[in-house]
């Protein structure tokens, strides 16, 4: 299915930002509500369900917090993330230096986090049930740990030499959190450690004569700024401004050397990219100037890049329970990728006469019923 992603003519997403998507959330209980963030500090909240029962339909804007709203954010919002329990809140950062965490039912603001400067990503853990730890990348080198519980921001973790533009806890344990920065470094924490860093990603895998002392254990030779766990939590994927993607081993740090080519990356800040998930193999999927650049994550193989955006794409997520892919522009739009349905069969010829081409190979089926084999 994910072979034959392709825009959806007949789905549309409710155009309701005036200015670029920066961020897209799909909330992970039901897959149905979508969130997106824009660069004038707007927040809208999509239902993905067809409720017409039509054919075509338009994905249609539940709500929006807009300029006129009281708490709206001052600038862009740069992340959005649902609560990954319930959708009863959902989380939003902005370069205005704040965290907010929304009521979705009041649309209020239930706690604010205030921070020094530019707030570049956040991430809550999908599997932490210990803590409520939501982790935030910023302008300083510091990275802040804000506890939903307590209400407190005091938790920091000291090791980067410069600003952190991208935050992302494991899905495997939930101590564990990623971290990428402008220094150049990826950095791996167990937060229940005071003493520091697990460690640091070095892409040389600790040969030190390929290094310049500079470049001694940097994961890219650019800055950092995005980061995504495979769904198993085993391995990450990073992408730096040197035009480079590189996949992580996350339990012994060393760098896979899957080649995937050069992924220009022009982005000032924090990159929004995805990863397929109950996929075999998996994918990744990058925004690539106005296009999206599809990859098989262990080969490193391009596969495609979809085109149908008029500018910068910013970001995509990707909807696992119908294997479809959600996209966020500078150009306001929301473009949905959706599986091509297989081509049809004229009536009055029986499936099983066909030539075998007609199947795209991605819906063959691969079971035997016993009557084959008799």
């Amino acid at each position: 299915r994910v072979l034959s992603l392709e825009l959806n003519k007949d789905r549309d997403v409710e155009r309701i930002h005036g200015s670029g998507i920066n961020t897209l959330d799909i909330e992970p209980v039901e897959g149905r509500y979508m969130l997106s963030g824009g660069s004038d500090g707007v927040i809208v909240l999509y239902d993905l369900e067809n409720l017409s029962r039509k054919p075509s339909y338009t994905c249609k804007a539940l709500f929006s917090i807009g300029r006129s709203h009281p708490d709206v954010h001052k600038f862009s919002v740069e992340t959005v993330q649902w609560y990954p329990h319930d959708t009863g809140i959902f989380t939003s950062s902005s370069f205005d230096k704040t965290l907010k965490i929304w009521d979705t039912n009041t649309l209020q603001p239930a706690d604010t986090f205030h921070f020094e400067g530019t707030v570049y990503s956040h991430h809550m853990s999908p599997v932490a049930t210990k803590h409520c730890l939501i982790a935030v990348g910023t302008k300083s080198p510091k990275v802040q740990l804000c506890d939903l519980r307590s209400g407190s921001s005091s938790h920091i973790l000291q090791g980067h030499r410069q600003e952190v533009l991208a935050v992302s806890w494991s899905p495997r344990h939930e101590y564990i959190l990623a971290t990428g920065s402008a220094d150049g470094r990826v950095k791996l924490w167990d937060v229940r450690r005071a003493s520091g860093c697990l460690s640091t990603l070095d892409q040389h895998n600790g040969e030190s004569s390929k290094a310049s002392s500079e470049a001694a254990n940097t994961a890219h030779n650019g800055r950092v700024n995005g980061l995504c766990y495979t769904n198993d939590g085993l391995h990450l994927l990073t992408i730096g401004t040197d035009d480079r993607m590189r996949l992580w081993n996350s339990s012994t740090g060393e760098n896979t050397l899957v080649n995937y080519g050069k992924v220009c990356n022009e982005s000032r800040k924090g990159l929004k990219f995805a990863i397929s998930c109950g996929c075999n193999p998996e994918f990744a999927f990058v925004p690539y100037g106005s296009t999206i650049a599809v990859y098989t994550i262990f080969t490193g193989e391009l596969l495609t890049m979809l085109r149908g955006h008029y500018s910068t794409v910013n970001c995509c997520v990707f909807q696992p329970h119908f294997q479809e892919l959600y996209s966020g522009s500078k150009d306001c739009n929301i473009l949905a990728w959706i599986p091509a349905p297989r081509e049809p069969v004229p009536d009055d010829i029986s499936e099983k006469s066909l030539p075998p081409q007609h199947l795209n190979p991605a819906y063959e089926d691969a079971w035997s019923s016993s009557d084959d084999e008799g």
